[in-house]
């Protein structure tokens, strides 16, 4: 008898990517990936504004149908697959990235009227135009509304919801008039799937809602019209059509149409879960757990770990959120990040263009800064080409390099721009510690922890932790097939909890990356100088002299290289 299999669809920054599991060995029988159309890479941008990041909601639809079939032609060559066999989907996508709708649930976007008009598309969550509309929501939640705040890591972001919908309303007011609702693409796609996209019928996920539009159970959801009309009355309008009830990713969004069955080749009325962000789902499929710190490690990063609900959490300050149920039933959620990782190598390779094609290549870039050892450059980088999103929370930072010389190499500001990355990822690991919130482990995933070694042996030397690296290339969207998996249930094949989808379906790479000591020495000096750079730069009314900043560079520089 064939086995049981899910489907998950992960909604990425330039892409949709399907794949097809087995729930009860985790094997990756079906993959394709649908690359987004419109723009560059599949993001709208501006060339008078860099902080504008847009999407076409056209390409999710299209995305969903050419992914999943394309997966499923692959999955078909395998002996015990067949498509009837699929019991559940999972959704992921990035987030927070609202979608203006009108009345009925559809995207102003697809109306000849906006076709063309960029605040009607999707709001990617990398959009950082809304700066200004962020600071005064602080502001005023910190006036009327501290509670709030305070599960968001006690300052909003741009990348949020409510900043750009405030955004939205001053730049392009035609498209805020024309609005009805703003959905996350997180519970466009499962409503989407499911014919519930009416704005009555969308089951709106936890996920999005808590730790971007400052939802939670404690004060009944969303925020309350008071507050959110004291920033414009026109939002108190859009907050009438926002429900009180939230949901998670053990909660079924609804059944896959008839409509959509016949697109994508599936079965009429298998469920479909709601959604999530896939950094969450990453996280799930990582196995996230308490003492469990995630790292999705890409072209930013988000770093994810979990707690019981019974433990008393303290509120952290610059963290995403500390959200009931975000990632897992019955634990808190919470979020941090890098708003750029990998995207700093590439603005380097792709825009600096070090060397030529040939020599200023990632590859080659890579094995000469394998070649240096820690502190051999005399150089410290800052690793804010895209802001900081945690623990500044300041998308109004910049990227920084320091200790220059006249024999400086692209090989050698290439080490300095990874040391950089690991450097913010080890301030986010001591700002959870520092609450009471341990790493006893670090599992990562992402296309870079499985394809850059070197990028990772820093990281475990940085950090000073062993890094784990989870079994599957594809991690998010293996995360929305557990939650396939989950939704089905275990009388259809499924399974009964995310523990048990875990046991079955994921795991870790045999080979680990071991801090070595000596490296992790030198690093310690470094980072402090790094500390030094980050607080003076990130933190308001922070002075230190950073005189011997320079000095101790070279120093170790002289010590490294003797």
């Amino acid at each position: 008898m064939a086995g049981k299999f899910t489907l998950g669809l992960d909604y990425g920054t330039n892409s949709v990517r399907a794949l097809i599991v087995n729930v009860e060995t985790g094997e990756e029988v079906g993959t394709q990936v649908f690359n987004y159309p419109h723009g560059d890479a599949g993001i709208l941008l501006d060339a008078r504004d860099p902080n504008v990041a847009r999407q076409h909601p056209g390409d999710y639809v299209e995305g969903a149908a050419s992914a999943v079939q394309g997966a499923l032609a692959q999955a078909a060559g395998h002996p015990d697959f067949r498509a009837d066999q699929v019991i559940g989907i999972g959704v992921d996508t990035t987030g927070s990235t609202p979608i203006p709708m009108d009345a009925k649930g559809e995207p102003l976007a697809f109306q000849a009227e906006f076709a063309n008009d960029p605040g009607a598309m999707a709001w990617l969550w990398k959009d950082h135009t809304a700066h200004v509309e962020a600071a005064e929501i602080t502001q005023k939640a910190k006036a009327m509304r501290p509670q709030y705040l305070a599960k968001c890591g006690g300052t909003y972001s741009s990348e949020w919801y409510w900043s750009k919908l405030l955004q939205c309303k001053r730049v392009s007011p035609k498209v805020f008039n024309a609005g009805y609702t703003w959905v996350e693409c997180a519970d466009w796609i499962p409503a989407l799937l499911t014919g519930t996209t009416h704005p009555d019928q969308v089951k709106r996920c936890i996920c999005a809602a808590g730790h971007k539009a400052m939802a939670n159970p404690g004060w009944g959801g969303y925020p309350d019209a008071e507050f959110v009309g004291a920033l414009d009355e026109e939002l108190a309008r859009v907050r009438k059509t926002l429900p009180d009830r939230l949901y998670c990713v053990k909660d079924a969004a609804g059944s896959l149409t008839a409509e959509w069955a016949s697109k994508l080749g599936l079965p009429v009325g298998i469920p479909v879960a709601v959604g999530a962000f896939d950094a969450h789902l990453g996280a799930v499929a990582s196995g996230v757990a308490p003492g469990v710190l995630t790292k999705i490690v890409g072209t930013s990063t988000c770093d994810m770990t979990v707690a019981p609900l019974d433990r008393e959490l303290p509120d952290i300050p610059g963290l995403c959120g500390i959200v009931p149920e975000s990632i897992l039933p019955g634990t808190f959620g919470l979020e941090a990040g890098q708003s750029a990782f990998g995207d700093i190598y590439n603005w380097f390779v792709n825009y600096i263009q070090p060397g030529g094609p040939q020599a200023g290549s990632h590859e080659a870039l890579t094995e000469g800064a394998a070649r240096l050892a820690p502190g051999q450059s005399g150089l410290l980088a800052l690793d804010w080409h895209n802001g900081n999103r945690t623990v500044l929370v300041d998308p109004r930072l910049t990227g920084l390099l320091l200790g220059m010389s006249l024999h400086t190499t692209p090989a050698e500001i290439y080490r300095a721009l990874i040391e950089a990355t690991a450097f913010g990822s080890r301030v986010i690991m001591e700002r959870f510690e520092e609450y009471g919130v341990e790493a006893e482990r670090v599992v990562n995933c992402g296309g870079i922890a499985v394809k850059n070694p070197m990028v990772m042996q820093v990281l475990a030397d940085v950090m000073n932790r062993v890094m784990e690296v989870s079994r599957s290339e594809q991690t998010c969207a293996l995360g929305s097939a557990m939650c396939g998996a989950v939704v089905a249930g275990k009388a259809a094949g499924g399974h009964a909890s995310f523990a048990d989808a875990a046991k079955a379906m994921t795991g870790v790479r045999a080979e680990k990356y071991i801090p070595k000591p000596d490296n992790v020495a030198v690093y310690n000096r470094l980072y402090r100088l790094y500390r030094e750079l980050h607080d003076v730069h990130g933190v308001r009314d922070y002075s230190a002299n950073l005189y011997p900043v320079m000095k101790e560079l070279l120093t170790l520089r002289d010590e490294t290289r003797r």
